[in-house]
């Protein structure tokens, strides 16, 4: 494997993901159980990333999982030959039901040593949110496994993640085959998750100006993407049996922006009406502007009817990064701003309503 496997909260299950720079064969057990990855029962050998999909109640109950792989040099319509089974073992640690911990790398831009400094300075968290632009573009298949080298060195495949696309993940010659380096629910950015007493749902709000924008050159079209999630959000109801509800998206939506950044305010006002009514979130964690703050309902940040709390992270600069910590309890959220350098920047509790 080029990567440790990165487990990430998809609905009720994990899907795996393990990238590869060679043709091979894969599947995960989960105790006595095999999930392969395969295409309508072909089992899928010109891939970059494997994905397995796994229910998340067994494999949490099972707390260990086993990436199971044969290389496969030549592929034929008969008889192939591929190379013997190599096993590798990995502990896996769900989620606990009080006080989880987690933290969240939006706006890396392919920064890898300086997030995970961010994070140590945190300490030990229960789950890791990637929260979009952590690479710079989708232009090379490097820049993509920016997800997957912080992974290696914060989790180490043993912890869940959660994901959600930026802005700049829509750029360059692989943001059409995002899906395939990325979680999705069924190709997808938008979907639930719940994780412990932790439950919510991540939202993608695409680019950050009109589809017609020159800097696009005719090639983006998320206005048809954003009126999907409002049917999305539509059907959405409040999971009452979790301690915490968080919506995550990179961008701030509810806040207003300058020309040209100043798109679909009224639908964005509609899905701030949405998660009010059909998701009752605490806490909404983004990522985008490269100011890390905290910004109450009713705030000057409140343009557009915040339907709670935003937590705004991640800030990154020349050989510095600072990323935001979480803890949620049952009575409320802690917040804390750590950096590269080793500091805490501002710790804040926000009550729940």
């Amino acid at each position: 494997m080029q990567h440790k496997p990165a487990v990430f909260a998809v609905s009720d299950t994990y899907q795996i993901l393990v990238p590869v720079t060679y043709p091979s064969l894969m599947w995960v057990r989960v105790g006595e159980r095999c999930y392969y990855d395969h295409a309508n029962g072909v089992m899928r050998s010109r891939c970059k990333v494997h994905h397995m999909t796994v229910p998340a109640a067994e494999l949490d109950e099972a707390g260990a999982y086993t990436i199971c792989e044969r290389r496969i040099p030549h592929r034929r319509a008969y008889c192939s030959k591929p190379d013997p089974v190599v096993e590798t073992a990995f502990p896996f640690y769900p989620v606990p039901q009080k006080d989880p911990r987690a933290y969240m790398i939006a706006d890396a831009h392919n920064r890898v040593a300086e997030p995970v400094r961010a994070a140590k300075t945190f300490g030990d968290f229960d789950f890791l949110i990637f929260n979009g632009d952590v690479p710079e573009y989708s232009d090379t298949i490097r820049s993509l496994m920016t997800v997957f080298m912080l992974n290696d060195k914060l989790t180490g495949g043993t912890k869940p993640l959660l994901f959600t696309r930026g802005n700049h993940d829509l750029r360059g010659k692989y943001a059409e085959d995002y899906a395939q380096f990325a979680p999705s629910d069924n190709g997808r950015f938008f979907y639930t998750f719940r994780l412990g007493s932790v439950s919510g749902v991540l939202l993608d709000c695409g680019e950050d100006k009109p589809d017609d924008h020159p800097e696009y050159g005719g090639t983006i079209c998320c206005h048809d993407f954003r009126k999907a999630q409002s049917a999305f959000l539509q059907s959405c109801v409040p999971d009452t049996d979790a301690q915490t509800r968080l919506v995550i998206v990179h961008s701030p939506f509810t806040t207003r922006y300058e020309p040209p950044f100043n798109i679909e305010e009224d639908l964005f006002a509609s899905w701030a009406e949405l998660l009010r009514r059909n998701v009752k979130p605490d806490v909404m964690l983004c990522g985008h502007l490269h100011r890390p703050g905290v910004h109450p309902q009713g705030s000057a940040f409140d343009c557009l009817g915040q339907p709670c709390t935003v937590v705004v992270g991640g800030k990154p600069a020349n050989g510095y990064y600072a990323g935001a910590g979480f803890t949620f309890r049952a009575d409320g959220v802690d917040v804390v701003f750590t950096d590269s350098d080793g500091k805490t920047l501002l710790s804040q509790t926000i009550a729940k309503l």
